[in-house]
């Protein structure tokens, strides 16, 4: 198992165990899903030096925050392994003092050090989680809470024995709610922990944290051991052993990797938990040695859900891209929107991000979660490219913005090469609110024997309840090769049934031999057309064509009836009464359509019996045929509707009979 130097579906697992003094959880409240997430690929530095980083909201209106290895605030200060600074200002504009270093004990000696792993304010009391943490990062046996009652200058602990030992709950944040915790739910502190290590093992001295835990303590009581409460799954206990995950991801992201990054990594790690009450939710911030992942629930047990991996691929990063590790959301800085907020993380230079120090320091960065609005779809058919205003969204970036996407040119070239040897790239996009859409142009950007295209072909998918399913029917045109033939700049024009839905993507396995792709724009469009028309499209979805009747229907694939092209449909039966082949077709208003199609007829279908046109506005009849004839109709589209259904079929003469049809159109 590869790793690296330094930084680094879930089931939600309840079982039963002794409970203390709680009849169990209330009713789970409602919250919208987060809808669009934008986190900006870089961080706004400040005067200051150090890592990690747990802050609160004091009641004076100060920020208070904990750095390991560093001068903290007080850049004329020696160094500390850790340091606590009182901060002022606001993001991009912070100053700070640095006013108590050094505190805090070791207890499991040689090769041990101290860390800051988590901050809370009652009122105006400070209580810093510290943990003993290996040399190498890679093991945490014992942590204890320190307390201060004048604004952080001086603290007082247990001297006697660590609060937590045996590797058990010694990774520890709590739940910021706000200043001085006023918007706390009830009487007490929460407590998340981590067993084993404060992220991924490494060389696995300790198993990898794959769960995260919850305790409860009264806010007068933090420093008392005996009045912790541990979360069940059904209740609350003293004893630490009854404990149970209120969040497992079990997850491993870049399992392989080119080079000697670090490799296999898991997704649970020392982060911190914010309350954010417009949103009525909790946000869990954790991070891998390359990317980071948001977690939200609507209460501090949950349910809690995964709904982002922001990925800054492998080293080096640069100092336009990087991500970090440690990473909260300090509620100080969010914003009257409840929308906007900020994220604290770092990197060490020690840690391979090939950028030096220029981040080993209080460094936030902007993060924008938006709320479904639960609106239904309202927008109409047109030739509008619905990307603009949506949050793009890929699996990686190599340059770090996602800008080109939708600037309306098709010359330049964004990569997600991230040095993973990976199975999926996708390039895509996420609204607030529902869209109507049927059709995607994908451009792809440089092309090269390391990648640039997809394997195969590229597939579109669109959001529904917050899973990415493939849609079906899919035609692409031109035909995409599958391999660098795709070209570069080229555009590709993935059609559709007409979905609705808050994101779509183009998603595929990359190829070259550093598996990537690559894109110079991407539109996204509801149009008035017709889908898969010539019955080639792919997909497992709904499909396009829709039957009604009693006869049997399908499509002929690879069977050489077709018009053009490979496949063909149909529709056979010893029967009577209309059987036919339908859609609903997406048109404007007052504008005129000629809709067409080829059909092939047998010699027991009686003229007139067969029909092809738009439902309630124009037919066409037909017979037998010795091959396929093409039908049209014209329409013009009435005020006030928006959608036709184009049909073709036959009422059945109660003989064997059969049509074959191809090649619809509409222009």
């Amino acid at each position: 198992m590869k790793r690296g130097a330094f930084l680094a579906v879930l089931p939600l697992v309840f079982g039963t165990a002794s409970v203390v003094g709680w009849g169990g959880p209330p009713a789970t409240p409602a919250i919208p899903p987060i809808a669009t997430v934008q986190v900006e690929s870089k961080g706004i530095p400040s005067p200051s030096d150090g890592d990690l980083w747990p802050s609160c909201w004091a009641g004076n209106d100060k920020l208070y925050a904990a750095n390991g290895d560093g001068k903290g605030f007080s850049l004329d200060q020696e160094f500390s392994d850790i340091a606590v600074s009182e901060i002022n200002g606001v993001p991009g504009k912070l100053s700070g003092a640095t006013i108590a270093k050094g505190i805090g004990p070791v207890w499991s000696g040689a090769g041990y050090n101290r860390k800051p792993t988590g901050m809370v304010c009652v009122g105006d009391t400070i209580y810093l989680a510290v943990q003993d943490l290996a040399l190498d990062f890679n093991d945490v046996p014992a942590a204890t809470i320190l307390k201060s009652t004048d604004h952080g200058k001086t603290w007082t602990w247990d001297k006697r024995k660590p609060m937590f030992a045996d590797h058990v709950f010694t990774t520890i944040w709590f739940a910021d709610f706000g200043r001085g915790g006023a918007l706390a739910p009830d009487g007490y502190v929460y407590a998340y922990g981590l067993d084993g290590n404060w992220r991924d093992s490494f060389d696995d001295t300790v198993a990898d944290p794959q769960s995260v835990f919850l305790a409860r303590v009264p806010r007068g009581k933090v420093q008392d051991r005996g009045a912790w409460k541990f979360y069940t799954g059904s209740g609350w206990s003293a004893r630490v052993k009854d404990r149970k995950p209120v969040l497992t991801d079990q997850r491993r992201l870049y399992a392989q990797t080119y080079g000697t990054n670090a490799s296999n990594l898991t997704v649970i790690s020392q982060g911190g938990v914010t309350y954010l009450a417009q949103q009525k939710r909790y946000v869990y911030t954790s991070w891998t040695e390359y990317t980071f992942e948001f977690y939200d629930a609507p209460t501090p047990w949950g349910p809690w859900k995964h709904f982002l991996s922001k990925d800054f691929g492998g080293y080096p990063w640069s100092t336009t891209k990087y991500g970090g590790y440690g990473v909260t959301i300090p509620s100080k800085f969010v914003q009257p929107d409840g929308k906007t907020m900020y994220l604290q993380a770092n990197v060490c230079p020690c840690g391979g991000g090939g950028i030096g120090t220029s981040v080993y320091n209080f460094n936030l960065r902007k993060l924008v979660l938006t709320p479904a609005d639960g609106k239904p779809a309202d927008n109409l058919p047109g030739p509008a490219n619905l990307a603009v205003g949506a949050v793009p969204i890929s699996k990686s970036i190599q340059s770090g913005s996602l800008a080109l996407m939708n600037d309306g040119a098709t010359t330049g070239s964004e990569s997600d090469f991230d040095d993973e040897v990976k199975g999926t790239s996708f390039w895509g996009y996420t609204w607030p609110s529902q869209q109507r859409v049927n059709r995607v142009e994908f451009t792809s950007g440089a092309v090269s024997a390391q990648g640039g295209y997809f394997t195969g072909r590229p597939r579109v998918q669109v959001r529904r309840d917050g899973a990415w399913v493939e849609v079906g029917s899919q035609t692409v045109t031109p035909a995409y090769p599958g391999d660098a033939n795709a070209g570069a700049n080229t555009t590709y024009t993935v059609t559709f049934p007409a979905q609705e839905t808050d994101g779509v993507r183009v998603i595929g396995l990359p190829g070259g031999t550093r598996s990537y792709t690559t894109v110079s724009e991407l539109a996204v469009r509801y149009v008035a057309q017709l889908a898969d028309g010539g019955f080639e499209g792919t997909g497992g979805g709904k499909p396009a064509w829709l039957f009604e009747g009693t006869a049997a229907n399908g499509v002929d694939r690879g069977l050489g009836f077709a018009h053009s092209g490979a496949n063909n449909g149909w529709i056979r039966c010893t029967c009577t009464g209309l059987s036919a082949l339908y859609q609903t077709v997406p048109v404007t208003p007052g504008t005129t359509y000629r809709f067409g199609s080829w059909i092939n007829a047998s010699a027991n279908l009686p003229a007139g019996a067969g029909r092809f046109g738009v439902r309630g506005l124009a037919e066409v009849t037909f017979g037998a045929s010795t091959g396929y004839v093409h039908h049209e109709v014209t329409v013009t589209v009435p005020a006030g509707v928006h959608e036709l259904t184009v049909y073709a079929g036959f009422t059945g003469p109660n003989v064997d009979t059969w049509i074959q049809v191809d090649d619809f159109t509409v222009s």
